[in-house]
């Protein structure tokens, strides 16, 4: 068995510190004299693959500039790419665990090498500020370490448990599915585009891997350094494209085995929908691992200490202009409170700086026109069903910019309150009183995270047993799950509830045999 230290998550770079600031400016200048640009061809089999319609990248920040482009996958190109992933996966099923785990082990020390670079192409390419960034890398790297050393587990004949039975040998075995396709998100463009591969990858499955067609450049960086670390040519195929098209297709493809995605709930419920109707020469029920959105909610009440929870709602909420399906979208505080923590959190808002990735602004442009027209048409929205509070406005001549917009004196069934917005936008809701805030923060369609500040222990128990999310905090913000520590998956309408991270994510890409030996 592999002989390695034990999983402990990356430490996250201080910036406070004037050298951290300066290094990570090096490496802003670095990319963009080395990587700027840029372009990344579909890899098929090994072989780099160019196609006559290209994929461009923008700034989201500073629209003019184009960051780089990937190759755009046709149909047939999907078609070579699950071809050749089935012809590659007879061998690397044949690896052992180990050696499948070196793999990873190596991209994570490849990856760390390079992380500063990663995080300032995420700043240029898709605006994160530096510490948004740094996390996320850190998450990657994490991911690999953490994946390598849990496929240990699921190695050999008898890696799980049965009951002892006279003059028999009985076992289980783990078997890797076959191929599968992963289609990415742009928001977290480097951790979860690799934490969607990496666990996959390292039971023994071959992967096509279709990222955002907002970040390819971030995913072309991590699939050569996937690549550099050992996979064999077939077993990961890099197929950059738009997801109606290639996406679609290998979705419905009776040779898909699994589907891995993570994006919103309309996407995720066509894809279940789609791999739920089987094809002709379809031998098998298809697997769907899926992480959607949310409209997550933090609950304040009277006995909490107001400084921690107005933190955690200014960090949950605009940590990168809210485009995460963790982001605090609404926030309940009880009547006894309501006046001053909405006070409290609209002067933090208003103090946040706004401006571009690369200047390290708390608050960047959000990713693309879709996304810039999607917001604005809530915030109009918001304007008929609250109070705006303070936001709302809107800067989209150069770059995709949406000041934090706060909107009170919400109904908990009013539009901006139930569906997701994906933006620096939030919605604030005042509580009769405790159990009132309860009801609240479960009367949407979704799951995914929440959180509650208060002193009562007895209400964090009910909260414990009650909030409908598949990852709760308390006395802190509802954002950043750290690999290992906090395994993260919604529920309702926010997913599978996979647990991304955890210690069962590694057997939704495999299946159980059951072998018996009369002697």
């Amino acid at each position: 068995m592999l002989k390695i230290e034990q999983y402990r998550p990356q430490d996250f770079t201080d910036f406070t510190r004037p050298e951290n600031v300066e290094a990570y400016k090096v490496a802003l200048s670095k990319v963009r004299s080395e990587l700027l640009g840029k372009h990344y061809p579909l890899i098929i089999d090994g072989q780099e693959r160019d196609t006559p319609q290209r994929i461009e990248s923008l700034n989201p920040c500073d629209t003019r500039e184009v960051v780089g482009s990937t190759a755009q996958a046709t149909i047939q190109d999907a078609e070579d790419a699950l071809q050749g992933a089935w012809a590659a996966w007879p061998e690397w099923k044949r690896w052992t665990m180990d050696a499948r785990a070196r793999v990873l082990l190596k991209a994570a020390a490849i990856l760390k090498r390079r992380r500063l670079e990663a995080c300032a192409l995420m700043s240029i390419e898709v605006g994160k500020n530096y510490a948004e960034a740094d996390v996320e890398v850190a998450e990657a790297i994490d991911f690999l370490e953490y994946y390598a050393r849990e496929a240990m587990k699921y190695e050999g004949f008898g890696a799980a448990e049965t009951t002892w039975y006279a003059g028999e040998e009985n076992g289980l075995m783990y078997l890797p599915l076959g191929v599968g396709v992963s289609i990415s998100p742009w928001n977290f463009p480097c951790a979860i585009f690799v934490g969607m591969l990496a666990a996959p990858l390292v039971v023994g499955n071959c992967v096509i891997a279709k990222p955002a067609e907002d970040s390819g450049m971030i995913a072309g960086f991590m699939v050569d350094i996937l690549r550099e670390a050992g996979l064999p040519a077939g077993v990961l195929q890099f197929l950059p494209g738009v997801g109606e098209e290639v996406g679609e297709y290998l979705v419905q493809h009776p040779k898909m085995r699994f589907i891995t995605f993570t994006g919103s709930r309309g996407v995720g419920l066509h894809i279940n929908e789609v791999a739920a109707k089987p094809k002709p020469g379809q031998r098998w029920i298809k697997r769907v691992i899926m992480e959607l959105g949310g409209k997550d909610a933090l609950i304040v009440d009277e006995t909490a200490d107001l400084d921690v929870a107005v933190t955690a709602a200014v960090q949950g909420a605009f940590g990168f202009n809210g485009q995460k399906c963790s982001a605090m979208s609404r926030l309940i505080v009880v009547d006894a409170v309501y006046d001053e923590v909405v006070s409290r959190f609209v002067e933090r808002a208003e103090a946040l700086k706004i401006g571009t990735g690369e200047e390290n602004a708390n608050v960047t442009a959000v990713v693309n026109q879709e996304s810039f027209d999607k917001i604005a048409s809530y915030i109009e929205i918001g304007k008929g069903e609250g109070k705006l509070l303070t936001g709302g406005e809107l800067k989209g001549e150069q770059g995709y910019y949406v000041t934090p917009t706060i909107f009170g004196d919400v109904d908990s069934q009013a539009r901006i309150a139930q569906e997701e917005i994906f933006g620096p936008v939030v919605t604030v809701l005042r509580a009769r009183d405790w159990a009132h805030a309860l009801e609240i923060a479960n009367s949407t369609e979704y799951g995914l995270t929440g959180g509650v500040c208060s002193r009562s222990r007895e209400r964090l128990e009910q909260a414990r047993a009650e909030f409908e999310v598949g990852n709760l905090y308390f006395n802190r913000k509802i954002t950043g799950a750290i690999v290992g520590v906090q395994p993260f998956g919604g529920y309702n309408m926010s997913g599978t509830d996979s647990k991304a991270g955890g210690p069962e994510y590694l057997g939704n890409f495999m299946q159980l045999k059951a072998v018996t030996e009369r002697f």
